[in-house]
Parts: structure tokens; C-alpha cells; sequence
């Protein structure tokens, strides 16, 4: 066992490697002013470079605490440097408490002005009309598959994406006590009903399923029904004041969900970017195999292929089975290899939109 003149001896330690830390993050906040007011107006917030940051703080990290602590760490850090220069505004699908609000939090940081919206079509026009620098939704999960709605709108919209966010996502079942006695229905957007459909069924078989527009909701139902509990974030159970019954309750244990960050304009490249596109086939055969064939010739792998009904604007007189295709792959859109596919595939292509070029997330 320590004694006390040992145990003082690090104490004393650990206040001076404090005192060290406050003074490091002064002096880097005092810097951080000086860039921005050399940047003379231009943006403050660079998505790469922060990216480049967290990458380089995350593969240099000693130990013992672990990758996603030192990059929460640094982004917060990121973050409060940021807001001394300008007021970073964040659209995300509300209201608080959400999911949607937890991967704001975990890409800007806490220092920043989060805007709850309505739904996602609202996310979207606060950045075309200016009342949001930023928007943060969410584009698919791992378990239940692609958000429709982010995909048709962004087809349409001239924001761009700059970032991505790779957000675990832990269902909790929660009610005004601790039991699961009494439970006659339970509350929960589709998507995390959908995500508990055999938990639910194995613990909660009578109980009836209800649908609503999101967790938050849900938590504000069972708050005011004796009877009723919902599925959300811990955070939902702390703000509606209920009581978390069971945690993880998630049928697949590496439920996450991706979320898109969208602004007027992509990033720069970091050095381990993604590019999205989305891109209509002409109607000839062979013509899906003939656009993703560029890709194949320069090395270049996808991460995610999805295809989707073209809504009716964008298809073809007379015909009802026109599809776009939304691709992501690995490299920046002014790499030389992928610039090269991307004007091929443009000169064979229907229809090319590129959606964006952005750091990948780290987690």
C-alpha cells in the first residue's frame, strides 16, 4: 500500500501537469485567434485540418487513455478555440436529446450553437437560407439501412457534404420507474423500434409498439403515461426525467448510425478523404457495369453502392423504373486517379452529381 508521503508526492505531480495543461491550451487559444485574424474572413472552420489533427493526435497517442477519449478531447478543445473567433451554427433533426443532436456534439464539439429542427427537409433549408452554417443528418445505419429522405433531398440540394460522423448507437428503455411491469406500450422512432424488433418481442411480446417522430417525443409521451415507456439515448432519460429500466437493447451489438455533415462547400484534402457522387445509367445494357468500370481500371474501392427510384423530375419521359445510384469511394476528388475515373464516368453517364469529397471519421 502507498504510504501518504508517496501518494502526496504524485498529487502534487498531478497539479502541476495541470497547471501545464491550462497554460498549453491558453497559449494554443491565443494562437488560434491570431490564425483567424490572419485568415482575414475567410472560414474558420476547416474540416480537414481538424481531421489531420485528430488523425495525427489519435496515431501518436502513448496511452493508456484510449483513441475516441483523446479525439473527444481534442475536438472539445477544437471547439472552444473556434467560438472565440465566430458562433458556429449547427442544424440537426430535433428535438433535444436526439441522436441526430449526439453526433453534432461529437464532430463540432460543445461550443457551438446547436438549431433543433422539425424534420430533415428543415435541417436542409436552414443551411441553403443562411440560418445555419452547417447541417448534421443522417444518411444510414448499419442495421436497418438508408435514410431515404437525406438521400432524395441532397440529390436536389446545392449543399455539399464536408464531413462524416460514425455514431454508436445504443438503444435504452426507459419510463418513469425502474420496471418493466405494467409496460402496455412502448414508444420509439421507426428506425429504433426497428433496431429492437427482437428484443421487444422477446421481453415486452404484449406491449404495443408505437411510432412517433422521435425518441424525444417518445420520452415526452412516457413521461405522462403511467403505462408507457419509449427507446432513446440516455441523455433523452435524464432530460424528461425518466428512469432507464434496461440499456443496449439493441438487437445487432455494432448498431451505428452515419451521419452526413453538410455545408455550402466540401473540404479541402486531408489525406484519408471519401467522395460521394450520385449518377444515373443510360438505358442501354451493361450501362451500370460500364460506370462503375473507371473505378475498377484506377484501383479505386467503393465503400457503399445503394440504388434508389429516381424521383419523377428526374426521370425519363414515360418511364416509372429509372434509378440513380449513389456511390462513395475512397480519395478526394482532385486526386489525380479519381478526378481521371470521375470525368469518365461523367462523359458515360446519364446523369453525375459529385456530392461532396470530406475526411473519412476516424470512429
Amino acid at each position: 500500500m502507498m504510504n501518504d508521503d508517496a501518494l502526496k508526492t504524485l498529487r502534487e505531480r498531478i497539479d502541476s501537469i495541470d497547471d501545464t495543461i491550462l497554460q498549453l491550451v491558453s497559449e494554443r487559444a491565443g494562437i488560434a485567434q491570431q490564425v483567424g485574424r490572419a485568415k482575414n474572413g475567410e472560414k474558420i472552420y476547416r474540416p480537414e485540418r481538424e481531421a489531420m489533427i485528430v488523425r495525427r493526435l489519435c496515431e501518436t497517442n502513448p496511452g493508456p487513455l484510449s483513441g475516441a477519449v483523446i479525439e473527444r478531447l481534442i475536438r472539445e478543445i477544437m471547439s472552444a478555440c473556434r467560438a472565440l473567433e465566430e458562433t458556429t451554427r449547427v442544424a440537426y433533426l430535433g428535438p433535444v436529446g436526439t441522436f441526430s443532436q449526439q453526433a453534432v456534439y461529437k464532430h463540432f464539439g460543445h461550443e457551438i450553437e446547436a438549431l433543433s429542427e422539425a424534420d430533415i427537409d428543415a435541417c436542409f433549408h436552414a443551411v441553403e437560407t443562411g440560418r445555419a452554417d452547417f447541417a448534421v443528418v443522417p444518411v444510414e445505419n448499419s442495421t436497418e439501412g438508408a435514410i431515404s429522405r437525406s438521400l432524395d433531398l441532397i440529390v436536389a440540394s446545392p449543399l455539399k457534404i464536408c464531413g462524416e460522423v460514425m455514431l454508436p448507437i445504443h438503444q435504452t428503455l426507459m419510463r418513469k420507474h425502474a420496471s418493466l411491469d405494467g409496460i402496455q406500450r412502448v414508444y420509439g422512432h421507426a428506425q429504433s423500434l426497428a433496431q429492437c424488433m427482437h428484443w421487444l418481442a422477446s421481453h415486452l411480446p404484449d406491449a404495443e409498439r408505437v411510432s412517433v417522430v422521435s425518441n424525444s417525443e417518445g420520452a415526452r409521451r412516457a413521461a405522462a403515461e403511467p403505462g408507457a415507456a419509449t427507446l432513446g439515448s440516455d441523455a433523452a432519460a435524464e432530460l424528461y426525467g425518466l428512469v432507464v429500466v434496461e440499456a443496449r437493447i439493441e438487437d445487432e451489438a455494432g448498431n451505428t448510425t452515419r451521419f452526413l455533415v453538410l455545408g455550402k462547400s466540401d473540404a479541402a484534402p486531408s489525406g484519408c478523404d471519401k467522395t460521394s457522387l450520385v449518377m444515373g445509367a443510360r438505358n442501354q445494357p451493361g450501362a451500370v457495369v460500364q460506370l462503375l468500370q473507371p473505378l475498377a481500371d484506377a484501383g479505386i474501392s467503393m465503400s457503399k453502392l445503394e440504388s434508389r427510384p429516381a424521383r419523377l423530375e428526374q426521370r425519363g419521359p414515360g418511364n416509372n423504373w429509372e434509378y440513380l445510384f449513389f456511390v462513395v469511394c475512397q480519395g478526394h476528388r482532385q486526386d489525380a486517379g479519381l478526378a481521371a475515373a470521375l470525368a469518365e464516368i461523367e462523359a458515360r453517364a446519364a446523369f453525375l452529381k459529385i456530392l461532396g469529397s470530406y475526411p473519412a471519421a476516424s470512429s
